[in-house]
């Protein structure tokens, strides 16, 4: 197959073999945007070999898996314990719509917990099946960035193997940071979270974003006692302030303790479980300490800076608009660049890699009006319960963005089903909107079917839909 290639930033038109590389591609990491990149640019007839750490749910410098963080430890198992957290409150509404529920409904966290590992166990295997049919050759051991052309894997039996490579794609990822509180240790973060033999009675959350929020939803959902610990005035800091407080309503009204402008100070392990401190003098006894103030890219073991290729302050590796860093024959994506860090987003940047560098086609990743499924400083998706949804920018983006006057629309309403239930839990809809042209700006909800809705939405702003048209669309009818 003829292939066209970007080198040294121009379209190399040339279909002559470079013979002397053992791989037109070798990809060091197997997560969402390695895998895309390694598929598809084999596709365009590229020799790809792809590395990945044996798998396992819980993440370490030794452990990883094919498929990633979102799909072993991240988007897929949080959603599925959201999903048994939801049932909790469910059982609840059921009562007032007729459902005689007399006795007390147990919930078995090991059965679903088992569910989770049998799920995430068979995506990692889908993912090795991709990558195997679309000719991608994977080998599972460390790999590290030893020259501009080279790398080494290191196998499970400490084998060390050299491969020289055209191109090198490093797609690693993120990891879960610790702050340097006294007695950390016995903390955990959100790997071990989804892995956890039981889940806690009394549970403690330290950050205020979009893990913290998710993670003290799911807990409270299946009964715990939560403290949710934060050093902002209200959770998820960067978003609209309107939401933000929507959504700190709604934990509150769900039975979460909220604890702004405070933060952790020691955790001592006691025979009554961790006690915990804080800044303000409280101390709190828990079962679990969850720690969700951040990720850090994942560039430590890669051997990058000793090769020459330029990180920034956070570890982060750097790059152009075309996902290449300054050696030309390395090239990064997703996380690991901490540009927008998202699943969906580490997919665009993978197929705009192969487009440019296998494809002919020049590809920059486009990253306007990405409705996210988790919550950052981004269009996103929270998966709280009831979760929160934006697409585009928040009000006060807006104001410091827009070139003219913006206008504000705000809409808030009782769900049909919760006027039955009794649920003290109102939806909230907002529109930002260019006050000169009518079009729509960014688009926020929190409430039931919110990422669904915002998905959608998401269309509407990506073609650049104006107030009017949102108004003259007719709505479904009950």
């Amino acid at each position: 197959m003829a292939r066209k290639m970007l080198i040294d930033g121009e379209l190399n038109q040339s279909n002559e073999q470079e013979s002397h590389y053992d791989f037109d591609l070798f990809v060091i990491g197997a997560g969402s945007g390695g895998v895309r990149a390694s598929r598809f640019s084999a596709n365009y007839g590229a020799k790809v070999g792809i590395c990945e750490l044996p798998f396992h749910p819980i993440s370490s410098d030794v452990d990883g898996g094919v498929g990633g963080t979102c799909v072993l430890r991240g988007c897929v198992p949080k959603k599925i314990l959201v999903y048994g957290a939801y049932f909790g409150g469910d059982i609840e509404d059921a009562r007032n719509f007729g459902w005689e529920i007399n006795e007390k409904v147990d919930f078995n966290w090991k059965k679903l917990l088992q569910k989770k590992t049998d799920e995430i166990t068979r995506l990692n295997g889908i993912y090795k099946r991709l990558l195997s049919n679309a000719g991608v050759k994977l080998f599972e051991g460390e790999g590290k960035v030893v020259g501009p052309n080279e790398v080494e894997v290191t196998q499970l039996d400490g084998t060390k193997l050299s491969y020289s490579a055209k191109n090198i794609l490093i797609a690693t990822g993120s990891r879960a940071q610790r702050p340097g509180i006294s007695g950390q240790e016995l903390a955990i973060t959100s790997d071990e979270a989804l892995s956890l033999e039981d889940v806690p009675k009394r549970a403690v959350v330290l950050g205020g974003g979009y893990i913290a929020v998710e993670f003290a939803s799911i807990w409270r959902g299946m009964g715990a006692t939560v403290d949710l610990v934060f050093r902002k005035e209200l959770p998820l800091r960067g978003f609209d302030d309107e939401m933000r407080a929507v959504v700190a309503r709604n934990l509150e009204g769900r039975g979460i303790n909220l604890h702004p402008r405070t933060n952790l100070t020691q955790l001592i392990k006691t025979e009554d479980g961790i006690k915990v401190s804080t800044d303000h003098g409280e101390e709190f006894l828990a079962d679990v300490v969850l720690f969700a103030t951040g990720r850090t890219p994942n560039t430590k073991r890669l051997n990058l800076e000793a090769v020459g290729v330029e990180l920034d302050s956070t570890g982060a590796i750097k790059v152009d608009e075309y996902s290449r860093t300054n050696i030309p024959s390395i090239w990064a994506v997703g996380d690991v660049t901490n540009r927008m860090n998202l699943t969906p987003v580490a997919l665009m940047e993978g197929t705009c890699f192969a487009k440019t560098v296998f494809g002919g086609q020049p590809c920059k990743p486009d990253y306007s009006d990405v409705p996210c499924a988790h919550l950052l400083m981004c269009d996103l998706l929270l998966y709280s319960i009831p979760p929160l949804s934006v697409v585009g920018l928040s009000e006060e983006q807006a104001i410091k963005q827009a070139k003219s006057d913006i206008l504000v629309f705000t809409s808030s309403f009782n769900p049909m089903k919760n006027t039955i239930s009794g649920r003290q839990e109102k939806t909230v809809m907002k529109l930002v909107v260019d006050a000169e042209n009518d079009k729509v700006l960014g688009a926020s909800m929190c409430g039931p079917d919110a990422p669904e809705i915002i998905q959608g939405i998401a269309v509407a702003l990506k073609c650049g839909a104006t107030k009017a048209q949102f108004d003259s669309t007719v709505s479904t009818p009950f």
